[in-house]
């Protein structure tokens, strides 16, 4: 099955019908230009390996995604470590799989539908296994070409009060992707901050990432991939954003783990939708 016919993505058959000819189209079209996105990003050694992204999504498929933003109530809190962490509803998020998106209206459903599966492609992950090869050969040596990893693309909402401290991420994560989608650049501040670590433990900030339209960046996850979102003030609205994690799968357990994950989110998307006037 080819990436543009897997609507369930990620190993997951899921209950999204297959797409028509034009979503096809234009998931196909999508794919394509975010990998050349991919290949053409600078890369950057200060203060580890990361990749910076622009131009990542069409521009007519990036103006629909802006213009199909779904309403508050179809998000749903951040889950484990990362929600006993947050106050209220500082970050909420969508996954952009079969059994959440279903939820939306069908003029947004079509646009979410589309970027959930360029997103899981196959062809995409390549892409970004390829310019990471750095960061990845580092962590996993020789083979790590052969790793596997399982994608999980979430739409993220963060609003004022938002924040998250210096963190390398979890081992389980393999590579780290976030895509900014905000309308212009008047909260280019935003953006995520890379920072170093000294003999001492002490911390400085290396660079901080532009929040502006349809860029993004992307890392190997490491011992010192540290990065940190400063708090969101009360000149941003909304803070919206794609965070695509791609977690190893190699082991049985790390397997087991993920799908266990999935059916999970699976069993709970079908409720909430059930219980939707």
């Amino acid at each position: 099955m080819s990436d543009v016919e897997n609507a369930g993505y990620a190993g997951w058959p899921g209950p999204a019908g297959p797409l028509d000819e034009a979503g096809r189209d234009v998931v196909a079209r999508t794919i394509e230009h975010v990998c050349a996105a991919i290949d053409a990003a600078p890369h950057d050694v200060d203060p580890y390996f990361h990749l910076r992204l622009a131009d990542v999504f069409p521009a007519d498929v990036y103006a629909q995604m802006l213009d199909c933003m779904p309403e508050p109530d179809y998000y749903r809190r951040m889950s484990g470590r990362a929600r006993a962490k947050l106050k209220a509803d500082e970050r909420t998020k969508l996954d952009l799989f079969p059994e959440w998106i279903r939820i939306l209206p069908p003029g947004k459903r079509s646009v979410w539908e589309g970027v959930g599966v360029a997103l899981n492609s196959a062809a995409v992950r390549d892409a970004f296994m390829r310019r990471l090869a750095p960061g990845l050969e580092r962590r996993f040596g020789p083979d790590h070409a052969s790793v596997g990893m399982y994608s999980i693309p979430v739409l993220t909402r963060d609003v004022p009060g938002y924040s998250i401290g210096i963190h390398p991420d979890t081992r389980w994560k393999a590579m780290t992707v976030q895509l900014y989608l905000p309308r212009d650049s008047s909260i280019e501040h935003v953006g995520t901050v890379f920072h170093k670590k000294d003999a001492e433990g002490r911390f400085t900030v290396a660079t901080r990432m532009p929040f502006v339209p349809n860029s993004g960046y992307a890392f190997a996850v490491g011992q010192d991939t540290f990065h940190s979102v400063d708090t969101v003030g009360p000149e941003v609205n909304t803070r919206d954003s794609i965070l695509l994690t791609y977690f190893v799968d190699r082991s049985l357990l790390e397997r087991a783990q993920n799908r266990a994950k999935r059916f999970g989110n699976f069993l709970f998307a079908t409720a909430r939708s059930l219980a939707r006037p």
